[in-house]
């Protein structure tokens, strides 16, 4: 049942045994779903721009929100306004970043973000730096800041608040490329990655069969990527197949536990496109 509270500031806060001990703790519910093995699914932010995206996707009954950096011109004192939403709304909000560059990671988390998701990963060593770059010491090289947003802006000792940072992120790896799916068992085992996410369409776009979901071509790369993740304690994502909802039940039954679901602009566009046919349709009637 989706939640009815409408205030942004009136997200319950956790009561939790580290809590009580003083000690930084910052809920993931995307990375607690996944721990039960439960599918969860995100909204997808791509035309809008504000806080109110949270509050539509929250309403709806949606844990996450993902902003996607890749193919939209949010800026990042938008994407950091919205992740501070939905960190209130006790929501994951994670972001799709442009590129694999240092600076787009690290920002993207100091701003907010609870996941980070990077497309277009070939090598396993880009899958190291992804870790580096989204995780403190002593798994990886992210550069140390005070007053993060995960944490109330409120200041713990170093080494207890990367910790909570290190528990609490989500690093999402895309696997939409050739490359990488033939080396997936390798990706799945770099330390620090908790996620492998295929980018159907750009996955369908290096095998020659763009858009073509039902090739048995696809089944077999879903089925090589849940085993190579399963086998090393990783979820698995399913993404680009929001309007094929029979696909994602069948990848979700194979092992797939994290759907990028709907996103705003096809919504948007198709709910307009309903009801512009609908009046259109009344308006021939009338017509005499």
């Amino acid at each position: 049942m989706a939640p009815t509270s409408t205030s942004l500031s009136a997200a319950p806060q956790p009561n939790t045994s580290q809590q009580l001990k003083n000690q930084p703790y910052i809920p993931n519910p995307v990375k607690q779903a996944l721990a039960r093995n439960q599918l969860t699914y995100a909204f997808t932010v791509k035309l809008l721009r504000s806080i109110e995206a949270v509050q539509i996707a929250f309403t709806a009954g949606y844990n996450s929100i993902l902003i996607d950096l890749e193919h939209a011109p949010l800026t990042l004192e938008q994407t950091g306004q919205i992740c501070l939403a939905a960190l209130a709304r006790g929501m994951c909000p994670i972001v799709r970043v442009p590129q694999l560059e240092r600076h787009w990671i690290s920002r993207t988390l100091d701003i907010g973000a609870l996941g980070i998701l990077v497309p277009h990963v070939k090598t396993v060593e880009e899958v190291r730096q992804i870790v580096s770059y989204s995780r403190f010491q002593p798994i990886g090289q992210r550069s140390a800041v005070a007053g993060l947003p995960h944490l109330g802006y409120r200041s713990y000792p170093v080494a207890q608040a990367n910790k909570a940072c290190n528990d609490a992120t989500l690093v999402i790896v895309m696997i939409e490329t050739l490359e990488a799916l033939e080396i997936v068992d390798q990706i799945a085992q770099v330390p620090g990655v908790d996620q492998l996410l295929i980018g159907t369409n750009d996955l369908t776009a290096e095998m020659g069969i763009p858009g073509q979901y039902d090739h048995p071509r696809l089944t077999e790369a879903y089925q090589r990527v849940i085993d190579a993740s399963k086998a090393n304690n990783l979820s698995v994502g399913i993404g680009g197949l929001a309007s094929r909802p029979d696909l994602v039940a069948k990848f979700a039954r194979m092992g797939a536990r994290f759907v990028m679901a709907a996103t705003d602009q096809p919504l948007l566009s198709s709910a307009a496109a309903k009801n512009a046919a609908e009046m259109k349709e009344l308006g021939d009637s009338l017509t005499p």
